[in-house]
C-alpha cells in the first residue's frame, strides 16, 4: 500500500532553517518513493493532507533501553547505579516472568514509544534470571505485533559480582562469598540463547526485528566471552552494546581489579581488540582523554543517557570533547525504571541543557542541531543503518512522525530547531509509520488493542508487586555492603571528577 503526504513541511538537516516545503512525499512499501510537488499516487493510497501546518520528521531513534523493567517505573527511589541495581532486579526466583508477563511488559514500552513518534529501539535486555528461548521469544513477538522497529540483544553477565566491582576485599566473609556466587548462566549457555536469537528472529518481520548482542559491560564478562560476542557481532553485521564507565565506581576498577592492570574500561576493552565501529560505548561518563581517543580511533558510537545519568546521580559525560574528536553520539532513555518514561525527546531537552552547567564558554554548549544530529544521525550510526535510517530521502526507510505546527509548542513557528529540542515533549505527534505502516494515529497506537493490553497489565503487574516488594526486602541485606563499595569510590581521588562540585 502507498501513503501520500500532502503539502507538508519536512524536516531537513541541512536547510537554513532546518525545514523544506511544503511538498509532497510518497511512501510506496516501506520506502519514501519521491519528495515533490504535486505527487501523484496509485487510487487505493492513502492521503494523508498536511495542509502546509504539519511537519514530517525522520522517526526518533532510542539507542539505548531495557525493556524488562518497564512495569517497574516510579517503583524505586534516586540512588547511585550499584544501589539501585539491587532493587531494580533482585536475584529472586519469583520474579522470573511468564511469557505473556515477558510480552505485555515489553508491548507497555512500544506502546509509550510509538505514541510520541519513537519508531525504533536498541533493547539491550536483561531476562533475569537468564535468557531462556521461550521468553526471548515474547519480547520479539511484542516488537513485532506493535510495528516497531526493534534491535534486541540479552544483556546477561557471566561473572560472579566479586568480579565486577572493586574494594570487595574490604567486606565481611559472608559478603565476600555471597559475592563469590556463580552467575545463573555460564557463557555457553548464553551463547546458545544467542543463537536461538539470531536463527529464529534476525530480520524476522520483513526484517523490522534485528539482533543484537551485549556484553552488558567488560567487567561483567570473561574476554573470552567478549570475544565471542564480537565474532558474532562482525559476522552478522550486528550492533554491540557495552555499558562502559558510567559509574564512578567503574572508574575504580582500574587500580582495584587486578585484571585491568590500570587500565580503564575503555583502554582494557580496546588493548583486547574489541572496540570497533560497531560497537556502541553505552554512558561514557567517568571516560578521560585517552578513553575518548580510543574511542574515537576505534570509530564507536557513544549512546548518551543523560536523564538516567541524572536520576542515579553518575554525572554528566563530556559531550564538547567527544565532538571535538568526532565521535558520533546517539540519545537512550535507559531503562524506564530510570528515567520513568520511554520519551527521547525528553531525552534529547536534557541533553540539550545538562552541558550548559560543565563550566565550559557558552559557545561550547550543544546546539539544538547537534541534539538533534545525535537523535537521528547518531542514533542511525548506533543501529548500523546509516543509509537507511534517520533522514527523510528517497530510498530511505519510511519511518515517519507527524507533527502538528499548530500547537502550543510551535505557537509561533520562531526555530524548529530550538523548538523541536526545548518545546516539543511528544504530544503533538499526530501519526506514526514504521516501515510504511501507519502504526500510532491521534496519540494512541492502532496496531494493538491499546486499551486491553493496558487492563491486562494493569491486573498483571498489580497481582506481581507483592513478589517484587519481598525480593527487594531480602535484597537490602546486601545495602551496606554496596553502599561501601560506592562510598569508597566516591573517596577516591581518579584524577578528574564529572559530578557538579557542592
Amino acid at each position: 500500500m502507498s501513503v501520500l503526504f500532502r503539502h507538508v513541511w519536512v524536516y531537513d538537516a541541512d536547510a537554513p532553517t532546518a525545514m523544506s516545503g511544503p511538498v509532497d512525499v510518497l511512501v510506496t512499501g516501506d520506502r519514501i518513493a519521491a519528495l515533490g510537488a504535486d505527487l501523484v499516487a496509485e487510487p487505493e493510497a492513502r492521503i494523508v493532507e498536511g495542509g502546509g501546518r504539519h511537519l514530517l520528521l525522520p522517526g526518533l531513534i532510542n539507542a539505548h533501553f531495557h525493556s524488562p523493567a518497564n512495569h517497574l517505573k516510579g517503583s524505586v527511589r534516586s540512588l547511585p547505579l550499584e544501589l539501585f541495581m539491587l532493587y531494580e532486579s533482585p536475584s529472586d526466583p519469583a520474579l522470573a516472568p511468564t511469557p505473556r508477563e515477558a510480552y505485555l511488559r515489553t508491548m507497555l514500552g512500544a506502546v509509550e514509544m510509538l505514541q510520541r513518534g519513537i519508531t525504533c529501539v536498541q533493547d539491550d535486555a536483561f531476562l533475569m534470571p537468564f535468557p531462556d528461548p521461550d521468553i526471548v521469544d515474547a519480547v520479539a513477538m511484542a516488537y513485532r505485533d506493535s510495528g516497531i522497529r526493534a534491535f534486541l540483544a540479552l544483556d546477561q553477565p557471566e561473572l560472579t559480582e566479586a568480579e565486577k566491582l572493586p574494594f570487595v576485599d574490604e567486606l565481611d566473609d559472608a559478603t565476600r562469598r555471597a559475592f563469590g556466587a556463580p552467575a545463573p548462566a555460564p557463557a555457553a549457555r548464553l551463547l546458545e540463547a544467542y543463537d536461538h536469537l539470531i536463527g529464529t528472529w534476525h530480520g524476522a518481520a520483513e526484517d523490522r526485528i534485528r539482533a543484537a548482542v551485549s556484553i552488558s559491560a567488560p567487567q561483567r564478562v570473561s574476554l573470552e566471552y567478549f570475544a565471542a560476542l564480537d565474532d558474532l557481532a562482525q559476522r552478522h553485521g550486528l550492533p554491540m552494546y557495552a555499558h562502559m564507565l558510567e559509574t564512578k565506581v567503574q572508574r575504580t576498577l582500574m587500580t582495584e581489579q587486578p585484571r585491568f592492570a590500570g587500565r580503564s574500561l575503555v583502554g582494557y576493552t580496546a588493548a583486547a581488540g574489541l572496540l570497533g565501529p560497531h560497537t556502541n560505548v553505552i554512558h561514557a561518563v567517568w571516560v578521560d582523554d585517552a578513553d575518548l581517543d580510543a574511542i574515537a580511533d576505534a570509530g564507536s558510537t557513544v549512546v548518551h543517557n543523560p536523564v538516567s545519568n541524572l536520576r542515579l546521580g553518575s554525572g554528566v559525560l563530556p559531550w564538547r570533547a567527544m565532538l571535538d574528536r568526532g565521535i558520533p553520539v546517539a540519545l537512550g532513555t535507559d531503562e524506564a525504571i530510570c528515567d520513568d518514561s520511554v520519551n527521547v525527546w525528553t531525552v534529547a531537552k536534557t541533553a540539550g541543557l545538562i552541558h550548559n552547567v560543565a563550566g565550559l564558554d557558552s559557545d561550547d554548549w550543544p546546539s539544538a542541531a547537534e541534539v538533534l544530529t545525535a537523535l537521528w544521525s547518531g542514533g542511525a550510526r548506533a543501529t548500523r543503518r546509516p543509509d537507511d535510517l534517520g533522514a527523510i530521502a528517497p530510498g530511505r526507510l519510511a519511518d515517519l512522525a507527524l507533527v502538528d505546527l499548530h500547537s502550543i509548542a510551535f505557537t509561533p513557528l520562531n526555530d524548529v530547531r530550538e523548538q523541536l529540542v526545548h518545546c516539543e515533549d511528544g504530544r503533538d505527534v499526530v501519526m506514526t509509520m514504521v516501515a510504511g505502516r501507519v502504526v500510532a494515529e491521534g496519540g494512541h497506537v492502532t496496531s494493538v488493542d491499546e486499551t486491553a493490553l493496558l487492563d491486562e497489565a494493569r491486573e498483571l503487574f498489580a497481582a506481581k508487586l507483592p513478589a517484587i516488594q519481598a525480593a527487594r526486602g531480602e535484597a537490602a541485606a546486601l545495602m551496606p555492603a554496596y553502599q561501601h563499595v560506592v562510598r569508597r569510590a566516591a573517596a577516591t581521588d581518579v584524577g578528574f571528577s564529572r559530578w557538579l562540585v557542592p
